[in-house]
């Protein structure tokens, strides 16, 4: 296990996602696996990236020498690949960002929010997502920008793959965050960063492999449906690709898995969906905190599935 930086010094998660895994952090540690405390799992996957809680964690607690990290949003991908290849870059223009757009009053600071939303869409027409440019620098803080200062924190895009999230009116948002974003590409520095679908961390699978999968939650209702992270929703027959896949690693090269996904039982106790995808192996249930919700008097405690193979 490696020396545990203070509380002070820990990395955290940089941008806020849907999904996010922070506030389930102590209960996912109780369920690491065994080998991973004892030092015989050395690589680590997340073909799920999302905010990355579950990585910076295991990559500051335990002696992992490498890591595979993947998401099918290019532009996640992206802003992950800025932060470890050039995070001096893009402090730089995220400092500029925070001066700018600390001087305005609320007004001002509204139109310079859809200003920024305006050029950080009309971008992707001519961006390049296949070969690192400065280019990506200037999207990466945008983009961090524009989640630090839109409405819940929220990243969702239409059907065009444009971000169409409102501006969220915060008061002192924590928009550059130098000395956390540095820490972690310090630990991006032992990890493979790429654009690929969940089943291509196949190639870093082997008995020495803890592999975390947190997939775009099963919605439980029609008010808390929230798979746009990507422009190709999450639907249940992916869901159930996934089980099999999750079955195919245990099966054929003895990974330690981990999964999260939503507890149906929620909202109709009879739902055995994830039961039944998952009977062979272990299914947990964790307290968590409801996030997103059309109705806030909707949010509070329910129970999130944490399903492993050990």
């Amino acid at each position: 296990m490696a020396a545990q930086p203070s509380l002070a010094e820990q990395a955290r998660p940089f941008i806020k996602w849907a999904g996010g895994k922070s506030q389930l952090l102590p209960q996912i540690r109780e369920c690491y696996p065994e080998a991973l405390r004892q030092g015989r799992l050395r690589r680590y996957a997340e073909p799920f990236l999302g905010g990355a809680a579950v990585f910076l964690d295991v990559a500051q607690a335990f002696d992992i020498e490498s890591a595979y990290l993947s998401d099918i949003n290019p532009e996640l991908v992206l802003v992950y690949r800025v932060v470890q290849e050039a995070p001096a870059d893009l402090v730089e223009l995220l400092e500029g960002h925070t001066h700018r757009y600390s001087a305005l009053d609320d007004e001002l600071r509204e139109r310079y929010f859809y200003e920024t939303r305006e050029t950080y869409n009309a971008q992707l027409a001519t961006l390049d997502f296949t070969e690192f440019s400065y280019d990506w620098v200037i999207r990466a803080a945008n983009m961090i920008f524009l989640n630090k200062t839109c409405y819940n924190g929220l990243y969702r895009v239409n059907s065009k793959g444009s971000f169409n999230v409102p501006f969220g009116r915060y008061r002192r948002p924590n928009i550059s965050d130098p000395d956390n974003i540095m820490r972690i590409s310090r630990l991006l520095g032992k990890a493979i960063i790429v654009h690929e679908p969940f089943t291509a961390c196949e190639s870093f699978a082997s008995s020495a492999s803890f592999v975390y999968f947190d997939p775009p939650y099963r919605p439980l209702n029609q008010t808390s449906n929230f798979t746009s992270y990507s422009k190709d929703g999450f639907s249940d027959r992916d869901q159930t690709r996934l089980a099999e896949f999750f079955a195919h690693l245990d099966r054929e090269y003895d990974s330690k898995l981990m999964l999260s996904n939503s507890d149906p039982k929620n909202s109709d106790p009879h739902d055995e969906f994830f039961d039944e995808l998952y009977a062979p192996f272990v299914v947990r249930r964790v307290l968590a905190n409801r996030m997103i919700n059309s109705k806030g008097a909707k949010r509070g405690k329910i129970t999130e599935l944490l399903i492993t193979n050990y």
